[in-house]
Parts: C-alpha cells; structure tokens; sequence
C-alpha cells in the first residue's frame, strides 16, 4: 500500500518519479488522504479535488524556492503529504498536531498562512514584487477557487497585478462550489461562458489559458511547460470536481465539504446525535420572526448551512440572500437595506465580521442604522484554529459609538435579545458560540433592555459573566457561597447593577468568552475606576495571543475556563 507515497518526504522525491508513475501516486493520496480523515475528521471535498493538481504543481516547479499559496487552505491536504508531513499528518487539527490549513510556522512550503479566503493575490503579489527588486528569478504561483475570487479583495489584487509585468501564475481551480454553492453574476460567467472567459482576465491585462482538465496531470504539465514561455502575469483556468474520486463526496458536495468520522467502505457517515446549537436556535427563531414580520430580510456571506439558515432561505427564498465570500459587501448591503426601513439580519461568524470592520463603523455605526448582526462562532470555535477562533469580537465592537452589544446564554435568552433588536433604531450585536446550547429556557429571569440579571445570591465574592460561559459557571458554583450575576448587555452595561456589586463585595471575578483586553472585564474595571473602587477584581478570559487549535473542551481546559478550573479558581479566594 503506498508504495509510491511513502517514499515521497519532499518535492525533490516526487520529481524523481518518471510522468507515468504520477497518477497512480494520486490513487495513492486519495487513498491516504480517506483513510486518516474517515477517523481524524477534517475537510474532505476541497483537498480530493486538488490531488492532480497538487501533484502536478510540486513536480513542475521548484517549491520552496519557486513560491505557492493555496486560496484557501481547505484543499492543502495533498500539499501536505507531498511536503514532508506524513508521518504526522493523523494530528491533523488535533492539539499539539498540524494545522488544518497552511502555516509559515509550521513548512517552508507554506509560504503563507490561508486559513481566510481571497488573500491569495495579495499576497503572491507582494511576494513576487520583493523578488524583483531583489533579482530573485523565483517563479510565483496562487492557487484561488472560483467561490474565493469574486471577493472584493481578490479583485483588488487582480486590479493590481494585471497592471505589472511580473511572473505570477494565478490557477483558478473552478468547481462550481465553495462550502456551499457558489453564487453570483462572476459564477454565472464561468458556467455560461467558459469558451470567453479569456476575454474578462485579458482585458485585466492576464494572459489567460482554459479550460483544462485539473484531473489530468499530463495537461496540467504542458499547461505549465507552455506558461512558462510567457512573460507577466497569468491566468490558468482549471476545472474540478470536489470530491473527486470519492463516489459519496462527488454527489453530496456540501455535506462532504467536512462530514466528520465515516465509513471509507461504505460512505456511510457514523452516526453522532449532535446537539441543538445555537445555530439551529437562530434557524428556528429567524423563521418564526420572518413569518409574523414582512420587514425583516438576513444576509449571510457564503455560510448559509453553517450559519443555521437553510431552511429560512427555502421558506424565504425573496428575503434572504447568500452574497458569497464578500463581507464588506454583505455589512454595506445590511445598511442600504436599512436605509429602506427594513430589518436586515447580517448572519455572520465572528472571525469574517472582522473582514468588514470599516464597514461596520462608517456605513452602519456612524449613519446609526438599525442593522443586526449576528456573530456566530464567538469565542472558540475548535480544531480550525486561530484564523477561525471568534474572540475578538466584543474588544473591537466595544469602542465603536451608537452600537448595542449582547451575548445571550442560552437559546431562550437569545431569542428575547433578537426581540428586542427588531424593535431598536440603533445597530445591534449578538453574539454566540459555537456547539451545543448547555442551559435549559427556563434558567434566567426574562431578559429586558440593558438589565443584568441575579442568578445566586451568596457571600465574600461576586461572579460577574457575559455569555454562554453561564453554563460552565453554573456547573463551577453549585456548591459554592458566592454570588453571581449574569450580563447579557455589554453594552450598555448595567451600571447601577455593578454599582451596587462593588458596594456589596471586595473581590469580583469576571468571565467572558473574549479576549481580556477591551472586553467584558474591561468594562467593568472601567467603571470601578471611574468609582473609585477600592476592591479586587480579576478578570478571565482570552489572552492577548493567538490560540490553537484543538477542541473546544481541550482549550478550555488549557485556558482554565470549564467548570472544573473555575471551581478551583473561585476556591482560592474563599
């Protein structure tokens, strides 16, 4: 088994191999590539589809010294095998293994870090302008789908580089799907015009040559023979199919994008009963509300599955809309259609809202604008890492004038907060996590405007927390004498109530699942200066550095955030 594969611990082996033995290396890869991801769940379609290509790439130019990126890093799997990771690649996404994606920490053949869409251009650009001012004959290749270069930024990148006369070489891998499928007038194009597509990239000064067949190397190797030839930059339009090899993963594209542990046999997908997320809390909440109000809409940009929205959107196919990889464009499009006086719902994981931060401050806050945003994914969100982890989010929404700040602890709470959003003229931020829901609906006192609420009345120490970490707190004080007040407003945050707390108690300990600086605790620590506050207040959260990957439990462990930690932790100032 892997007779070819395993002698393959570099580029320079794979070149060593005579052109015939190629394909049957990538049987070899598709093989590997189920077998550890049947048990060691990953992303599955993206890399299948790209194994030719891969092997294609790496046997054709001199990586590392020629440069690569893959846009994005859900298909570098075979990269990975090919560059010397084998022998560890069943870590993957695990704690203490390899990444999910491509990092410059961890291979010199990951030129650079992907775990976002659409910086591929950029970034290959830069690179390639240092090269010649250095007089580096590096060759420059970027690897981009067709769902990643619709992105504003992607354009931005071609704007610049059609106008240079550098050796880059852009591969647009077109599978007609990104985690869903692909959307938009560019994807139409594609489709619908496949023998023209050379006319849009040349008049951006590419030379363009497609549509070749991304399966088949022998192509893909004269493709590049014949590329070379040509000076400036490059387009080579290639076309896939995700899941490729894999009879289940070519027919359920989306569901097979990461379909967790299954059987390589069979294909059958080993049956977990998942938990109701708060995912599927909005997905309920949002139909329910759509049906009463004919004022609401919701955007998503490219997760309309992982967000919870399918059904809404079959249910509701004239009101909510799947723009593709664009969050500026999804934030601004929220703001036009508030201009308008409707309700519009930006569904969105908080580690992409970040792409659209200017947006959100100069088309949404500072206009006041009653748009909503729903920030899915906040705190951490597991084995994809520190590009996907959302825990920035309340620390960079805190400064931002006019804009209300929840974080909802369970799916009743949650549903109170989106209420009473609908109702408000100012813009609006709810956020949640990742995973199951743990507190029942019944938990807390109902929710109203900017009001904190007391769960357990104690002595000595005041537990104040924002967040789904309630269910982790409450688990930790069962058997503790203290208090513990839970604040679903960030901002406002309830001022008298914290008032009355520092009166109350000289130790105060804060929990949020943010980043420390600027969040939660901040808030308060703000207040007990400007009070005068004379106690102790310890703040838990997020670090100031960038976390790994690894579960959510396993890095909550770690960052001294589950029940077990806090319990301890709240002991030692009893």
């Amino acid at each position: 088994m892997n007779k070819l594969l395993s002698q393959i611990k570099s580029p320079k082996a794979l070149r060593q191999l005579e052109p015939e033995q190629l394909s049957l290396l990538a049987s070899e890869i598709r093989d590997f590539i189920l077998d550890v991801i049947s048990v060691k769940p990953g992303h599955l379609g993206a890399s299948l589809g790209v194994v030719e290509l891969s092997i294609a790439i790496h046997y054709y130019f001199n990586t590392p010294d020629d440069l690569l990126i893959w846009d994005v890093g859900h298909q570098s799997y075979p990269h990975k095998l090919l560059t010397g990771r084998q022998d560890i690649f069943d870590t993957l996404r695990q704690l203490n293994g390899i990444s999910g994606f491509p990092t410059r920490e961890e291979s010199e053949y990951d030129a650079f870090g992907t775990g976002h869409s659409s910086t591929s251009i950029s970034a290959i650009t830069g690179m390639a302008l240092a090269n010649q001012l250095k007089n580096k004959s590096s060759k420059h290749v970027a690897v981009i789908g067709d769902a990643s270069i619709v992105s504003g930024m992607a354009f931005e990148g071609l704007n610049h580089l059609g106008d240079t006369d550098l050796d880059v070489l852009i591969i647009l891998n077109d599978n007609n799907i990104a985690i869903d499928p692909a959307v938009g007038a560019l994807q139409k194009y594609f489709n619908n015009q496949k023998i023209n597509s050379n006319a849009f990239f040349e008049a951006l000064g590419f030379h363009y040559r497609g549509i070749e067949d991304g399966h088949n190397i022998e192509g893909l190797l004269n493709a590049f023979k014949a590329l070379k030839k040509v000076s400036g930059p490059k387009i080579l339009h290639i076309s896939t199919i995700k899941g490729k090899g894999f009879e289940h993963a070519e027919k359920n594209q989306v569901l097979w994008h990461a379909p967790g542990k299954f059987n390589k046999s069979t294909g059958e997908i080993v049956a977990s009963k998942k938990p109701f997320s708060f995912a599927n809390a909005i997905g309920n909440i949002l139909i329910d509300l759509f049906n009463k109000n004919p004022e609401t809409v919701a955007i998503t940009p490219a997760m309309p599955t992982g967000s919870g929205l399918v059904e809404l959107m079959l249910k509701h196919p004239k009101r909510v809309w799947d723009v593709g990889i664009a969050e500026q464009h999804a934030v601004t499009l929220g703001a036009g259609l508030a201009t308008q006086g409707l309700k519009p719902f930006v569904v969105i994981y908080s580690t992409f809202l970040q792409r659209a931060y200017d947006q959100l401050i100069h088309d949404v806050a500072i206009q006041n604008l009653p748009v909503v945003f729903l920030i899915d994914r906040a705190g951490i969100s597991g084995s994809d890492g520190a590009t996907h982890h959302g825990y920035f989010d309340m620390a960079y929404l805190n400064p931002i004038p006019n804009l209300t700040i929840t974080a909802p602890a369970n799916a009743k709470e949650l549903q109170e907060l989106i209420h009473l959003s609908v109702e408000a003229k100012n813009p609006w931020a709810i956020r949640y996590p990742k995973g199951a829901v743990k507190l029942t609906d019944d938990f807390f006192e109902p929710t109203k405007f900017g009001k904190a609420k007391t769960v357990k009345k104690g002595k000595d120490i005041a537990i104040l927390s924002t967040g789904h970490i309630a269910s982790e707190i409450h688990e930790a004080v069962q058997s503790l004498n203290v208090s513990w007040y839970h604040f679903p407003f960030v901002k406002p945050i309830d001022q008298n109530r914290v008032l009355e707390i520092f009166n109350d108690y000289k130790t105060i300990l804060t929990y949020e699942e943010g980043v420390i600086k600027g969040g939660f605790g901040y808030a308060i620590l703000d207040l007990a200066a400007t009070n005068d506050y004379k106690g102790k207040i310890i703040l838990h959260g997020y670090p100031e550095e960038f976390i790994t990957h690894g579960t959510v439990e396993e890095l909550s462990k770690a960052l001294g955030l589950d029940a077990d930690s806090i319990r301890e932790e709240i002991e030692l100032y009893l």
